[in-house]
């Protein structure tokens, strides 16, 4: 029998030479052999898989709820290729393939790898400052009746969001693959934000694109983005919003992406990103389930986060899924239920392509991405992560909207009440949660509370400040 060296064998499979070694060592490549200290590899070996679920779901159009066991659901969702049932996958150019599945090869490689936990662990614990504690509003749930509203203070995480949990584990992934530069786009600025301050922290060049719409309403996190180093570049075309932000950033990825690592803001975009923001966002779900069950000695009886593309509340949701718990995810309704008024991919939207992944969509007569709208800069993207998009078709996961008005009120409420300034985006889970206590007779409401309001207190105070008394 013929053999080959772990170099060989990673030119062969097109994979990196310390991926080969991880493999080697979880003994996943059969008939290798180990001579002295050396590796030999049989030339006929078959490349492994990921050990996820490797059922083909592109030839598929369905999976049924009977199927999914949630207690493993996380080691077989997405497979191999990326898909939640028939969501997801990774619709690229061809010359990005290449780089991406050197993107995934890498983040198989290092996320099971101790060093890069115990790098991980340290950042969240002495940089970020988690865990990030779960807060009873007691004010706030006086005023409502018996059910009682807790929120997860995602908003006390540094820079005031949950985006530090995915764009520092981003950075360390750029370090290992040796990428001189992050770059990302940013709606509301919080995800840029995070990103400049990954970049900063890992010694990284820093590009953030941004609509000039958004630029106009987020203006501190302009601000600070720049103060952190980043170079903010203006992107006018189109509606001048997020997803005019996110085909700048794929375009200018295109061109660098040899010295480059694109940092994607939420849970969407082509695989393996909606598995890594995922699997680095779980903290917070894993957090609060704990620090509720301590604090109450059991479940939350509902579970709820606002939904623009997804990763706050995927974050929040996954630790809940195989508990007896109701989850609901938050989408912005805007100023109605009119095309071009609200960014409520869930409620009006259908299948479609867009940014490379297969989900559910807000689409124009012609199947393009269509108008969007949202008083949360955020929330303004005319699709949802293919995993909820997954989880609404299996029926675990609901979703709901509320409107503008709504999210503005529950802004002022929880100000006032509590003495905490949520994000716009934030606010739509927490004016849900305000709704529903008023219709449940008892229980709890445990809210993941994403971010702090710094960034919208102009924008609020100009808009409507003068019906809330502040101007």
């Amino acid at each position: 029998m013929d053999y080959c060296s772990v170099l060989d064998m990673a030119k062969k499979w097109d994979i990196s030479e310390r991926r080969i070694r991880s493999l080697l060592i979880e003994e996943r490549i059969k008939g290798a052999k180990k001579i002295g200290k050396s590796w030999v590899i049989p030339a006929n070996a078959t490349k492994p898989g990921d050990l996820r679920n490797t059922y083909q779901f592109d030839e598929v159009k369905s999976v049924e709820p009977s199927d999914i066991d949630f207690r493993s659901y996380t080691k077989r969702f997405p497979n191999e290729k990326g898909y939640f049932g028939k969501y997801g996958g990774a619709y690229l150019p061809k010359i990005l393939e290449k780089p991406f599945q050197e993107i995934y090869d890498a983040y198989l490689t290092v996320c099971k790898s101790s060093d890069f936990i115990a790098d991980l662990r340290k950042i969240r614990k002495y940089y970020q400052g988690r865990p990030t504690p779960v807060y009873y509003c007691r004010r706030l749930s006086e005023s409502l009746g018996k059910v009682q509203i807790y929120l997860k203070r995602e908003d006390l995480n540094t820079t005031g969001s949950h985006k530090p949990n995915h764009t520092m584990g981003e950075g360390l992934l750029a370090k290992y693959l040796g990428k001189k530069k992050l770059i990302a786009e940013t709606g509301a600025g919080s995800h840029g934000t995070a990103v400049a301050t990954a970049a900063a922290y890992y010694g990284l060049e820093c590009d953030i694109y941004m609509g000039v719409v958004d630029m106009k309403k987020q203006a501190p996190n302009v601000a600070r983005m720049r103060i952190l180093g980043a170079r903010v570049i203006p992107v006018d075309r189109g509606a001048g919003t997020l997803k005019e932000a996110v085909d700048a950033a794929f375009e200018a990825y295109s061109k660098e992406y040899k010295t480059s690592l694109y940092c994607i803001g939420s849970a969407v975009g082509p695989h393996p990103f909606p598995l890594m923001i995922r699997d680095f966002q779980s903290i917070i779900g894993t957090e609060a389930r704990e620090q509720f069950l301590e604090m109450t000695g059991e479940l939350p009886d509902v579970v709820c986060a606002c939904v623009g593309g997804g990763s706050n509340s995927i974050g929040m949701f996954t630790p809940f899924l195989n508990d007896p718990v109701r989850i609901v995810g938050v989408e912005p309704l805007g100023k109605g239920k009119e095309a071009g008024q609200n960014a409520a991919s869930m409620s009006f939207g259908k299948e479609g392509i867009m940014h490379g992944f297969n989900s559910i969509m807000l689409q124009d007569k012609d199947g393009n991405p269509g108008a969007v709208y949202s008083v949360a800069s955020g929330l303004d993207y005319p699709a949802v992560g293919p995993e909820h998009a997954f989880l609404h078709d299996l029926g675990r996961v609901e979703y709901d909207s509320v409107t503008d008005e709504e999210a503005i009120d529950a802004f002022f409420k929880l100000c006032k009440l509590e003495g905490i300034i949520p994000a716009l985006e934030s606010a739509h889970a927490v004016a849900y949660a305000i709704r529903l206590a008023k219709k449940m007779h008892h229980g709890s409401i445990l809210v993941n509370l994403s971010g702090r309001g710094d960034k919208d207190i102009d924008y609020v105070i100009e808009h409507y400040g003068e019906k809330y008394g502040i101007k």
